[in-house]
């Protein structure tokens, strides 16, 4: 499983009420959810994200609320992974459980851009860099987790069993 994208890049601590804000909780429809994903802190990412683009960013991504929502948001919008130095462990679960792959990898956190092109092997847990050359070693996906998300999710995994 592969993962492939333009980067859209953020720093430290991006809580859930900045990934989906509260005032759009009362829709819990994933394509609703993801015309709102990330609007408080980047009001242009809904126009400009692209199917398979990959969010990446610094320490503590996913803080604030245990909200789903917040990657729901996220997975709907296109996003075909989110890299981080750091998750919020309540956000990691989530991710998983919706089907959102996600790495912890400070290295690639810290030397990918806005803008560079981007590609994750689940396998390995090897990133790669296109834009600048470049190629960090993050987490590898238990084969269990690749399940899962290639089932888009938990619910559906444990479904189809």
């Amino acid at each position: 499983m592969n993962a492939k994208g333009t980067v859209f890049k953020y720093g430290d601590n991006v809580d859930t009420d900045v990934i989906i804000p509260a005032r759009y909780l009362n829709s819990s429809d994933p394509a609703e959810l993801a015309t709102h994903c990330m609007e408080d802190i980047d009001n242009e990412f809904v126009n400009k994200v692209q199917k398979g683009d990959i969010i990446v960013a610094t320490k503590n991504f996913g803080c604030g609320s245990s909200r789903e929502h917040a990657p729901i948001a996220i997975k709907a919008a296109g996003v075909s992974c989110v890299i981080a130095e750091t998750f919020a462990r309540i956000f990691y679960r989530n991710a998983i459980n919706i089907g959102l792959p996600i790495i912890e990898c400070k290295e690639a956190a810290n030397g990918i851009e806005a803008g560079d092109q981007v590609e994750v092997d689940f396998d390995s847990g090897m990133i790669y860099n296109r834009t600048k050359g470049t190629e960090f070693k993050g987490q590898a996906f238990p084969e269990f987790m690749q399940k899962i998300i290639a089932a888009e999710g938990l619910v559906n995994y444990i479904n189809n069993k």
